[in-house]
């Protein structure tokens, strides 16, 4: 089995969570297993060796798990995006909208650096709104989104597609049909 399938196959389906109808893909097995997770970590390490990013932003929540680890091992520093309020110093916030309803997120004004090259992290591409305005903060503040990627993309809901027509170039490892 390759390394995307072995990964695939460790990402357990919860019918009909957070509401009916969604196939919620949950990534906490990846976490659990330790090879599992050197597997999942190796993949973005290896795509991001060579590319030195300055920085890795990760969304909340499950971004800060996968995006701290990978900027651990590239030996560059990590930033969270947050949810509204979570965030104790002077912040640039974007609202967006997702699957069932809208949110914001907060980053720090002194997260990055005019000109720091970042890769956007996240666990899941499903409408691509939460990335998106990862984006947009990080980029109001000067730095270059080099790349968003995320473990899992969902291209029935169009996240993934919307993302790259607004010029973000994308990396995913599996991909899971229905939503």
């Amino acid at each position: 089995m390759d390394d995307r399938a072995y990964i695939k196959s460790h990402i357990r389906t919860v019918p009909d969570w957070p509401e009916p109808g969604v196939q919620f893909r949950d990534i906490t097995p990846l976490l659990q297993n330790p090879k599992v997770f050197r597997v999942l970590i190796d993949q973005f390490v290896h795509r991001y060796f060579d590319v030195r990013p300055d920085v890795i932003a990760g969304l909340d929540a499950r971004g800060f798990i996968i995006g701290s680890v990978l900027a651990y091992e590239l030996n560059v520093g990590f930033v969270p995006i947050r949810k509204k309020g979570k965030l104790p110093f002077t912040t640039v916030e974007e609202t967006y909208e997702l699957e069932y309803g809208s949110a914001t997120v907060e980053l720090h004004t002194d997260a990055v650096k005019a000109g720091d090259k970042v890769v956007l992290i996240d666990d899941l591409i499903a409408t691509g709104g939460t990335m998106m305005a990862g984006k947009r903060l990080l980029e109001r503040l000067g730095a270059q989104v080099i790349e968003g990627t995320a473990i899992v993309e969902l291209p029935e809901l169009g996240g993934a597609d919307k993302l790259r027509a607004a010029g973000l170039p994308l990396f995913t490892l599996v991909s899971f049909e229905g939503h």
